[in-house]
């Protein structure tokens, strides 16, 4: 009994050579995937304090200072949006 040949799925470099041949490469996308966003860095000073108690919340929950910083940030912009929000409509 012979096997089924598997289909050999292209790298991104060889699908981009192929769209960059005009060649139709849809057929390799499921359009179930999330456009994620381009990231952009950016530097934040913090007084030693306020490092020590981001550090001591990262280990306590065994994440990164980072992760910290990211979810702490965007609790803080839905407070201020539904604050916002809670004026407009009061």
């Amino acid at each position: 009994m012979k096997k089924a040949a598997k289909k050999k799925i292209p790298t991104a470099d060889e699908l981009a050579a192929m769209a960059d041949a005009g060649e139709d490469i849809s057929t390799h996308f499921s359009g179930d995937g999330k456009i994620v966003k381009p990231i952009q860095r950016v530097n934040v000073d913090f007084n030693v304090d306020m490092l020590g108690e981001l550090d001591n919340t990262a280990i306590s929950l065994n994440v990164s200072r980072q992760a910290v910083i990211k979810v702490l940030l965007r609790q803080a912009l839905d407070q201020h949006y539904v604050a916002q929000q809670a004026r407009k409509n009061g």
